[in-house]
């Protein structure tokens, strides 16, 4: 069974519903399982400035999560990619949980994730 590893953005757009219709199923199907975050994305989540109903629903969304912390692995992953691709900390850090736990990573941020090698990734806008 295929084991994914969810980004930021795709929680934010799974909350205001902003999919197409195949990648708001497919989300759902992913939603319905026990979701997986990195650590990053557990931050990120949490720095967001809106009200308080969506607050809570990040909060909840959160606990019912797999969060992921940074391992050896994944810092020997961050490095790899850091050092052949011009990328953020942050997102390296999240593909390299992606490659270090062998999950297919989901975002909407094809310039970043697209072409590090090693990745299976899939933009839930593209399905």
């Amino acid at each position: 069974m295929e084991r994914y590893l969810i980004d930021t953005n795709v929680v934010s757009d799974y909350f205001s519903a902003s999919f197409p219709a195949n990648g708001l199923k497919f989300m759902d199907s992913v939603f319905d399982a026990v979701p997986n975050l990195s650590v990053i994305t557990q931050i990120e989540l949490l720095c967001w400035k809106t009200d308080y109903i969506k607050e809570q629903a990040v909060k909840n969304f959160i606990f019912d999560s797999e969060i992921f912390d940074i391992n050896p692995d994944v810092i020997s992953h961050c490095v790899d990619i850091r050092r052949n691709k011009k990328i953020k900390t942050p997102d390296a850090i999240i593909a390299a949980t992606a490659l270090a736990l062998d999950y297919t990573l989901i975002s909407n941020n094809d310039k970043d994730f697209k072409e590090i090698i090693g990745l299976r990734y899939i933009n839930p806008y593209r399905i």
